[in-house]
């Protein structure tokens, strides 16, 4: 088994730049939302806009938007990154959750070379990095390393120190075929310290396409009251053609 653990600066990111990476603006990413345990179905979308500036830095803005339900009984997760897409770091997040019985939202200004954040009425706190990121721009990070088979990598960059370690382990391949298309993939399992989703630490499995495109094709994960809530890739479109 390969280990390896970082604080701060990107495995295999910092030597790229934004054009060699995997993604850019004009991709978008649509998925099928399941949850069994409370019979819940519905859509998600990711994609990418852009660039935007954000204190004279240009970022790609990483955009997520999620609605399941049962019946009349929906609800929502609308996500935003501002990702520099330059230094691979997050700059800006934002998140609105609305359920039939609880609502969340916060909006973050990061200051790396600062190590902090500040979330305004929401609380404010000191960053183990001077690359931070969060949830969703993390996924997008992940999505530039090497992934070798049997490899388990340690990261300190979430924003909020409380919410860290992140341990991300490849634990093997599979074949997916989803209405999307037949991939090969590479299957990462993400452990997560996220106190108010999980109640503690969350485990969260991704298959990620075996090319340098590294597309999530179906992302699953586990909470206390929901219980298992699986995305799969239907449709994706690139403003790159090749993924080879």
């Amino acid at each position: 088994m390969v280990v390896a653990s970082t604080l701060g600066a990107p495995v295999i990111a910092a030597a790229q730049s934004h054009d060699a990476l995997p993604f850019t603006v004009g991709e978008r990413l649509t998925y099928r939302v399941r949850m069994p345990r409370v019979g819940a179905s519905g859509r998600g979308t990711m994609w990418i806009e852009g660039p935007v500036d954000v204190r004279g830095r240009p970022t790609y803005r990483l955009r997520f938007d999620m609605q399941a339900g049962v019946g009349p009984f929906q609800g929502t997760d609308r996500t935003d990154s501002w990702l520099d897409r330059d230094r691979l770091i997050s700059l800006r997040y934002a998140k609105q959750e609305r359920h039939p019985f609880a609502r969340h939202h916060e909006a973050i200004e990061l200051y790396p070379a600062e190590r902090r954040w500040d979330g305004g009425t929401g609380g404010s706190g000191a960053s183990a990095t001077d690359a931070p990121l969060d949830e969703l721009s993390f996924l997008y990070f992940l999505r530039t390393l090497s992934l070798g088979a049997d490899t388990t990598m340690e990261f300190h960059r979430h924003f909020d120190a409380a919410r860290n370690p992140t341990t991300v382990r490849t634990i093997g391949r599979e074949t997916l075929a989803t209405d999307g298309g037949v991939f090969e993939t590479i299957v990462v399992e993400m452990r997560v310290r996220d106190p108010r989703r999980y109640k503690g630490e969350g485990v969260i499995r991704i298959h990620f396409t075996d090319d340098r495109c590294r597309l999530p094709v179906r992302i699953e994960s586990t909470m206390p009251v929901f219980g298992t809530t699986v995305l799969t890739l239907e449709s994706h479109s690139h403003a790159r053609d090749q993924c080879q």
